[in-house]
């Protein structure tokens, strides 16, 4: 029977639950056979406390304890979250703390002032830095052990790899006492333990609650220890670290988990904005990383056993050595408060499969309430695992796509009957039998008008200028929408037609030129109040992925029509929507829509014919690293390969050293990527004839390829390597951001670069939410 209100926390208590049962057999077996001494267990939900029961004992030795409700644990790792990560989220709303700021700004003696390790790194553990500093010779008091996480020296390069350091949190710890002014327990109580109503959450017990408190570890072979901290670095310094020290009870961390639930909100308290709380925990890590981790908080890793089997990717948690751990899930409004100490009196095998036995039946016991399947119903509909997180993404999928091309077909073209059309389109305006459209709309009854052709022209030949000419097959004239001053339609095209139709393969960048053709259509569209069709198509290289620095308006150029990032992850027909609404043109605008695609699926996935959508895009792998190996092409003394027979695979110039060029870039682990020294002559495009060493790409692991981290991996390297050699002004329209140019040029390290873009990403994804069709 769940024992009684948690009052402060702002819940309701039931007296029973239908999943009690299930969690009393889980726990009891788990202390009948010794895995731990005792637990305090306190689930939530939708706003009540659901189930609230102590198990066990709370001491063995030297007397035996029965376990209570009350009782105090030694929190461990959870003060990673609870008090530190909170602390530095409280100052960055502030304006005192920045993610991407290097933690030199805060701490200049760290690393004697030069490392690049960003204050993100260290909350995601992606800063390099071992998991502890050293403990012998045995050493004593808080400066000392902060002295020697100063010490401390990657082992890995900052942003390449997830190794989870307390080093990381106690170099936090001492940010919030810097920029705070106080220690990090005073700032904790004053800031989140006393707004919460966390009446029992400390640094330091006193001994006045030690009968209270669990004991953990016996570590002289006589001493248990009982109200003075477990870990052995925050008992060197004294009891308080960022990475340890807490000390609370199941109730004081449902207080907080129930805030955090609550946007932030604690009653008539705000700790947090609801925007924090958000950032706190939904990924934070490296894109495409495997390991996806919040700030501080853990999402889905391999200290995530605590989720359970049923409980949704996007839901967040942590754990604490010493037996505690905490599972909450915004979807569900669930919380799962396992307090133990499993180390008592000595150390047991970890917990982690008790951990999510107990969270899996929690889950498995949640009632179908009207709020409940309202949030499996937005969770089904929104893809949250996917297109949120792109932790579940289906990558070897046989479909049978129909682009909207096909769709129309089948339709037989009846939105378009009785009207004379203006076909704006290319070779890639094909079905999946490779039949043209032309053709098949003729055979359905409506013979186009005029055919308006792109860059490269209507054959998709062309890497110049392109004049108008007839199509010799239908005898329809073709109109070019790249001839020297000319990029969209003319009077003379749109006379006499009652529509405009566009269906061009795109291949998912920011500066491939046939979405702004596509744009400045639909304005010329609407200001002669004709229709505007989209017949849609894949983007080839997926519809999860949004990468890359986004574009700023004074870069705006037929290369960068809209403010974009470098890869969008959005098909022709949503773009169409975003242009028409966000830019207001105000165009009539129609979708047809495709059958059959999903977002996670890449090209090779739909079953359509691949057709080289532009003259140098002849693979899918070209069209992946496009994104980032284009974004340089700006450069007089750069070559992407034009002109050889794996365009966008290498990259070279002249009077560059190739093999070291390779060696650096390899060493800097860019995941999903490879490089090895090559010359190449190209036939054609810039170095014809003459023969230049660079780079080719070899992909690795398309999932974890970052495109835009590949091209400013490869700037960084250029620069570092030939520093004076190349002039980013000459591509500012491709990379279309200042702070980038300026970061590269004063060489900064491109994961901090990379980093940097995260925010207008964010912003990104939550814009385009409005336009997916998929």
């Amino acid at each position: 029977m769940v024992l009684g209100l948690v009052a402060a926390a702002g819940v309701e208590a039931q007296t029973r639950w239908r999943g009690s049962a299930a969690l009393d057999r889980i726990l009891e077996r788990a202390v009948k056979e010794d895995q731990l001494p005792g637990a305090v267990l306190v689930v939530g939900h939708q706003g009540k406390i659901v189930h609230r029961k102590a198990y066990g004992s709370r001491s063995l030795t030297p007397r035996r304890e029965p376990m209570t409700v009350d009782t105090i644990f030694d929190c461990a790792s959870l003060t990673k979250v609870v008090a530190t990560t909170s602390a530095i989220m409280i100052l960055l709303e502030e304006g005192k703390v920045r993610l991407n700021d290097r933690v030199t700004e805060y701490l200049p003696e760290f690393a004697a002032g030069d490392s690049p390790i960003t204050v993100r790194q260290l909350l995601t553990h992606f800063s390099g830095l071992r998991p502890d500093v050293d403990l012998k010779p045995a050493w004593s008091g808080y400066q000392t052990g902060v002295r020697l996480a100063f010490q401390e020296k990657p082992t890995v390069t900052p942003g390449s790899r997830f190794i989870y350091s307390d080093i990381n949190f106690i170099l936090l710890g001492e940010i919030v006492r810097r920029v705070a002014g106080k220690t990090l327990p005073e700032f904790c109580r004053r800031r989140i333990f006393g707004p919460v109503g966390m009446r029992r959450s400390m640094f330091n017990p006193p001994a006045s609650l030690r009968r209270l408190i669990a004991p953990t570890e016996r570590t002289d072979g006589k001493t248990v220890l009982r109200g003075v901290v477990h870990d052995p670095t925050t008992r060197y310094m004294g009891g308080v670290a960022g990475h340890a020290g807490l000390f609370s009870t199941a109730d004081d961390l449902s207080r907080f988990a129930s805030m955090m639930l609550a946007g932030g909100r604690s009653g008539s308290a705000r700790v947090f904005s609801p925007l924090t709380v958000e950032k706190m925990t939904t990924p934070q890590t490296p894109p495409n990383q495997p390991i996806q981790r919040g700030l501080g908080w853990d999402i889905e890793s391999p200290f995530s056993a605590n989720r359970g089997e049923l409980l949704p990717v996007g839901s967040y948690g942590h754990t604490g050595f010493t037996g505690t751990s905490m599972w909450i899930d915004p979807i569900t409004k669930t919380f799962v408060i396992l307090l133990a100490n499993s180390v008592h009196p000595k150390l047991r095998p970890p917990i982690s499969s008790l951990r999510s036995r107990v969270a899996t039946a929690v889950a498995a016991a949640l009632p179908d309430t009207p709020a409940d399947l309202l949030a499996r119903e937005a969770l089904r509909i929104t893809g949250y695992n996917e297109a949120a997180f792109g932790a579940r993404r289906e990558v070897s999928r046989n479909a049978a796509v129909l682009t909207g091309l096909d769709v129309m077909v089948q339709e037989q073209f009846r939105p378009l009957q009785g009207k004379r059309i203006g076909l704006i389109t290319n070779h890639s305006g094909i079905d999946r039998l490779r039949r043209r459209n032309i053709e098949l709309f003729a055979a359905g009854g409506v013979k186009p008008a005029a055919i308006l052709a792109p860059e490269h022209g209507f054959g998709g030949k062309a890497d110049a200028s392109v004049p108008d000419g007839l199509d010799e097959a239908s005898g329809i004239r073709i109109y070019s929408l790249y001839e020297e001053g000319r990029r969209r339609p003319t009077e003379e095209m749109m006379q006499g037609l009652d529509a405009l139709v566009f269906d061009i393969q795109d291949v998912g960048a920011r500066f491939y030129t046939y979405i702004t053709t596509m744009a400045y259509a639909m304005e010329e569209a609407a200001k002669h109040r004709l229709p505007f069709y989209v017949l849609d198509r894949p983007n080839p290289i997926n519809g999860v992925a949004v990468e890359g620095p986004v574009l700023e308006p004074q870069h705006f150029s037929f290369v960068g029509y809209f403010p974009l990032p470098l890869r969008h992850g959005l098909t022709v027909g949503e773009l169409a929507g975003m242009f028409n609404e966000e830019n207001k043109i105000g165009a009539s605008l129609e979708v047809v829509k495709m059958q059959g695609w999903q977002r996670g699926d890449w090209f090779d996935s739909t079953g359509l014919p691949w057709v080289d959508p532009s003259p140098n895009m002849r693979t899918l792998w070209e069209a992946l690293l496009y994104p980032g190996v284009a974004m340089l092409e700006g450069l007089s003394n750069y070559s992407v390969g034009r002109g050889t027979d794996t365009p966008f695979e290498i990259i070279g110039a002249e009077g560059i050293d190739g093999q070291a060029l390779a060696q650096y870039l390899n060493h800097r682990g860019i995941p999903g990527v490879r490089f090895y020294p090559v010359e190449r002559t190209p036939a054609a495009s810039r170095f014809v004839n003459r023969r230049i060493q660079g780079v080719q790409m070899l992909v690795t692991d398309r999932e974890a390829v970052d495109a835009s981290e590949v091209g400013v991996e490869i700037a960084g390297a250029l620069m570092k390597l030939f520093p004076g050699r190349f002039d980013l002004s000459q591509t500012a329209r491709l990379i279309g951001h200042d702070q980038t140019m300026t970061a590269l040029a004063a060489g900064e390290d491109p994961r901090n670069i990379r980093e940097s873009w995260r925010e207008a990403e964010s912003r990104f994804r939550e814009l385009r939410k409005k336009y997916l069709l998929y």
